[in-house]
């Protein structure tokens, strides 16, 4: 799934997923064989960001966990209450017997655009790496994209955060993310790829900038990506309705209203 492109396969399919999670000799069997794959960004790059805007009390949904090692590192790092959801049953089984030891990972199989299994506002915090967009590379996008983002927001607790890593830019993420019925603040960081980082910064730490989205929730139309492949990563804070009010008010009508 390198850059937004996408390719013949459905990638909403669980017949897909399963297939790939069960084809030895490729990446994404690694589970079975006692190895993992992380798509994008993994915990020690990302943790700079989690550990501040995300408690380790918090209760975490990881969407598409795939065979990831992310949710093992968090619980290595304090993390306590974990639930992991992917499409396929095959990895699902396979992470669930690889960290059968670890009770504060849960894994279960799930469509991301139907977790009615779940009742509302249940998590502190979604993660999200790379799972939106294979939503959008699904033979059903955009609209199983909308449903799992609708799924998302109900499942939030209210000042919950969804933490999206994606190769979207604004363009692309945040009409989609600011569907009806979605009340986010969103905060935007940009991280290049580890490929770039590892050219180009010869053993330093990974860079991860926050660049301030325009009114209209775009980039400033100055900035210049350092790596044409970078990851975007969004922090979307959900609003509690008390907020989402306040922002529908007009300031010059209530002020004429006085």
């Amino acid at each position: 799934m390198a850059g937004v492109e996408c390719k013949s396969n459905d990638y909403g399919a669980a017949a897909y997923w399963d297939a790939r999670y069960s084809s030895s000799g490729s990446h994404a069997s690694a589970a079975a064989a006692g190895e993992f794959f992380d798509w994008y960004q993994t915990y020690p790059a990302l943790r700079p960001l989690l550990r501040v805007r995300v408690p380790a009390a918090s209760r975490v949904l990881m969407l598409g966990c795939g065979n990831s090692l992310l949710s093992e590192d968090m619980t290595k790092d304090g993390y306590e209450d974990i639930v992991n959801i992917d499409i396929s049953s095959v990895v699902i089984e396979q992470m669930r017997e690889k960290h059968k030891e670890i009770p504060q990972l849960t894994y279960m199989q799930m469509d991301v655009r139907d977790m009615s299994f779940f009742g509302d506002e249940l998590f502190d915090c979604v993660l999200d790496k790379g799972t939106l967009d294979a939503m959008m590379c699904a033979d059903d996008a955009p609209d199983g994209a909308s449903k799992m983002l609708a799924e998302v927001a109900r499942l939030l607790r209210p000042n919950g955060i969804y933490l999206l890593i994606t190769y979207g830019a604004p363009k692309e993420r945040v009409p989609l993310l600011n569907q009806t019925g979605c009340s986010w603040s969103i905060t935007l960081y940009i991280m290049p790829t580890p490929g770039y980082q590892l050219k180009m910064s010869k053993g330093t730490q990974p860079t991860m900038e926050e660049v301030a989205l325009t009114e209209d929730g775009q980039l400033p139309t100055d900035y210049v990506l350092k790596d044409p492949e970078s990851h975007f990563i969004y922090v979307c804070h959900k609003l509690a309705v008390k907020e989402v009010h306040c922002r529908d008010i007009d300031p010059e009508e209530t002020a004429n209203a006085n």
